[in-house]
Parts: C-alpha cells; structure tokens; sequence
C-alpha cells in the first residue's frame, strides 16, 4: 500500500477544519443569538444545544456499520458525505425553529405555548448529533485505515491543528456575513443575516469534506489488509465502556479526574459569546471573535506542551500547571466584567485557551500511560464516550448555573431586572475555578505505577466476564 504523504494529511486535516466551522455556528453564533438577541433562558438554549453532544454514543453504531455496510460503494466515505450533508441541513432546520420559537415568546411571552417549540429545537439538535456521528466516527476510522504506526501521530497531531484552524476561519466567515448588523438592528436583519450565514458556512464545510476525503479511501485505505478492528473506539459497548471504568481503583480515580476536568474546562462553552453581548455590548460578530482567540490560545498551548512543557517538567505537573493557570484565567474573565473592555476579556480568554491547549495535551498523554496494550483501543474508546457525555453535560449545567444566577440578582433586587448579570457570569466562572481544583485533588491520588501493577488483570478480568 503507498504511503500517506504530509500533503494528503493536510488534505485530510481539511475535513476537521469544516467541522471547526461548523462548532463555531452552533456554539459561537446560535447560542449568543437565543440568550442574548431573543432572550431565551440560557438553561433552555444549553440545554437544546447540548442535545447533541449527548447523541455520543450513536459513533458506536455508525463506526460498527461502516466496518461492515459499505455505503455508496465505500466502507467510510459514503458515511463522512451523508454525514456531513445531514449536518448541514439540520443546522438550517434549527435556525429556523429557534425563529419561531422567537415568534412564539414575542406573541405570548415565555410560557407552556414555547415548550413544544424547544421539544422540537431538541429533536432538531438530536438528529444534528446523529449526522455528526456518522461523518466523524467513520471519518476516525478512515484515519486509521490510511495510517501506520509511522504516520499516525503526525496525522492526529495535524488534524488537531485544523481544527483550531477551522474555528478561526468560521470567525472570519462569520464576521464578513454579519458584519452589517449593529447593536440597534432589528430582528428581521437579524434573522436575514444569520439565514445568510447558515446557508453559506455550511455549505462551504460540504465542499471541504468532500474535497478532502475524495479518493483516499481507494488509494490507501488498509481496511481489507487488516483482520482485527475489535477494540477501536467504534467497537465499544456501553456495557464494555462502564466495565473498563470500573475495572479497579485507579481508573475510577482517572475517569473521575477527566469528568471534573471536562465539566470544568467547557462550563462556558453556552455563555461566553452572550457574557460578550450583555456586559461588553459586543456584536455578534465580534463576540466569535472570542472563539478564534480561545482557539488561537489552545493550538498555542498544544504546541508549547508537546515540545517545551512536558519534556521538563513530566505529565502530572504539567496538568497540575494547566489546571491553575486555567482557574487564574477564568478569574480574568470574570474580572474583566469590572472594566467593560472587550480587549482585556479577548486577552483573558486567549489566556485560558493556552490553558486548554495543555490540559488536552497534558491528558491526552497522562491517558497513554494510565492503559494497557491489550485494551489500548478500548480504554482510549471509553475515555472518548465520557468525554463526549461530560462536555454536553457541562453545557448544560454551565446554562442553568447561569439562569440561576440570574434569577438571585433578579430576586435581590425585588424582582426587578439589574443593570448588569455579570455576578450571574461570575458565579460559572467561579464553578469551573473550583472544579480545576478539585481536579488537581483527584490527580494527586491517581498512582501510574499501581495501574500499571494492578489495571491490566483487572481490566482482563472485566472483560472476561463480560464475554462470559
């Protein structure tokens, strides 16, 4: 089989970069325009959009599938096109109901006459997490179709970048379409806008994809050559998953790190863009903005990890270090609310996407360590499923902390609205500050050398009763 060259893996790396853009739509652009433009409680905009982080799970069934059902002629490519085709149709779709969900509050006001219009904005977001799992889970396995031993690190390490590079590059699509909207523009420019933007970004992703993924399968795929793909992410069960995490102390004390870890890092995933809006006054296109610095800082902060940090101060402390500066920069956030200046919250967060940046890196290759080579697949595919229900879960929880928060200024003012919510923002950052360090706490009593010891014939033992 011919080898992959860098040049087809910066083709590839391209399919990462749509759904780069893609992310930055639903959670840079959609979530600012229902919380801040229309109003919607930010616990019911979290929570509709975090639908489909929840629809996780489906990667097993459509990875299972595309090893077995080739579509269109191709085991991953017919899945990746069909995928991403459903995506961005659904992400239209969603725009749409979230305008008639507007219609609905203008006519009435917030009420039992809105729910049936979230129950459908959720269904909506539940079959756009379908589409993403069956492009990005089949794409995953193209990767390790097309890759050796050789090749894949770098592989990964560029698909990484990309999608950095994506989220930029939908700030910048982004800020060109909306960029004739003011803070006084009504909401029929509005709607025409974001329509605009929801017709154009993803049909550009469309184009990416399948531009970047078109006859790669048939040139290097290593599917047929390989007679075991038993323990890839896509093969894992629930029922699998759940034995691997509980297989002995060690990986409960891990998982429960990156659970606390996850929750803590994405809490602000549904409310940075609106915190921009309603105490920095920025305009939508400015609060996206917000993403390419965060998505700057975290390609920054994996690149410093890989080659300066980790190599001299070891994983543990490098996590430890990702973990307090991450809970000094979300004290910055909150802090910049004080001074009202957009350039002191945009240096804030680039700050805490460096933070990012070595926290995944630093977990990433602390999780290498804490698996064994008979179950590396597995493991690594029950780390990506919590990691999935932890990040939609912590978009859920960082609206509803929000709204809550809102709700006590509201009732401390004797129910009437105050000037500002920025103790309600404050109170979500000081949540993920606390959580950073707790997570330190729980990866104080994580031991690789006792997993190492004892890990490999518990998991072994797990899994032996499970096929029994």
């Amino acid at each position: 089989m011919p080898t992959l060259g860098i040049l087809s893996m910066l083709r590839l790396g391209v399919f990462n970069m749509g759904l780069g853009i893609m992310s930055l739509l639903t959670l840079g652009v959609l979530n600012r325009v229902m919380i801040d433009e229309l109003q919607v409680p930010a616990l019911v905009a979290a929570g509709a959009i975090a639908v489909h982080q929840f629809m996780a799970p489906a990667r097993i069934w459509f990875g299972q599938l595309s090893d077995t059902k080739p579509l269109f002629g191709h085991h991953r490519s017919g899945y990746i096109w069909l995928g991403i085709l459903s995506m961005a149709l659904t992400s239209f779709v969603a725009v749409q109901v979230v305008w008639r969900l507007n219609a609905s509050i203008a006519e009435i006001g917030w009420g039992s006459q809105a729910y049936p219009w979230v129950a459908l904005l959720a269904l909506v977001f539940a079959v756009y997490g379908l589409a993403l799992s069956a492009t990005s889970t089949p794409f995953t396995a193209l990767l390790v179709d097309v890759s050796d031993e050789q090749t894949r690190s770098r592989l990964i390490g560029i698909g990484w970048a990309m999608l950095m590079v994506g989220i930029i590059t939908g700030v910048i699509i982004t800020s060109v379409v909306l960029r004739s909207l003011a803070l006084d523009s009504s909401i029929e420019q509005v709607q025409a806008s974001i329509n605009r933007l929801f017709i154009i970004a993803p049909t550009i992703v469309c184009g990416l994809a399948i531009a970047s993924t078109y006859g790669i399968e048939q040139k290097y795929s290593r599917l047929r050559s390989r007679s075991s793909l038993r323990d890839r992410e896509d093969g894992v069960t629930f029922r699998r998953a759940l034995k691997i995490l509980t297989a002995s102390r060690q990986t409960g004390l891990f998982f429960a790190f990156l659970l606390v870890l996850s929750l803590s890092l994405f809490m602000q995933d549904a409310i940075l863009e609106p915190y921009g809006g309603e105490v920095f006054g920025m305009l939508i296109a400015e609060t996206t903005q917000l993403n390419a610095a965060f998505g700057m800082g975290t390609l920054i902060g994996i690149i410093l990890t890989g080659f300066w940090v980790v190599p001299r101060i070891g994983k543990k402390r490098t996590v430890n270090l990702g973990c307090l500066w991450a809970a000094l920069c979300l004290g910055l956030i909150s802090l910049s609310g004080l001074s009202a200046q957009p350039a002191f919250l945009m240096a804030a967060v680039f700050g805490f996407g460096i933070a990012a940046g070595v926290l995944t890196l630093g977990a990433i290759v602390l999780m290498l360590d804490l698996t064994v080579a008979e179950t590396a697949g597995t493991f690594i595919g029950a780390w990506g499923l919590a990691q999935a229900i932890a990040r939609g879960s912590a978009t859920v929880l960082g609206g509803g902390v929000l709204d809550l928060g809102k709700a006590l200024l509201t009732e401390l003012n004797n129910s009437v609205p105050p000037t500002s919510y920025l103790p309600a923002y404050a109170l979500v950052f000081g949540l993920q500050s606390l959580g950073m360090l707790v997570a330190i706490g729980l990866l104080s009593r994580v031991n690789i050398e006792e997993f190492q010891a004892n890990a490999k014939e518990a998991i072994a033992a797990a899994l032996a009763s499970d096929m029994d």
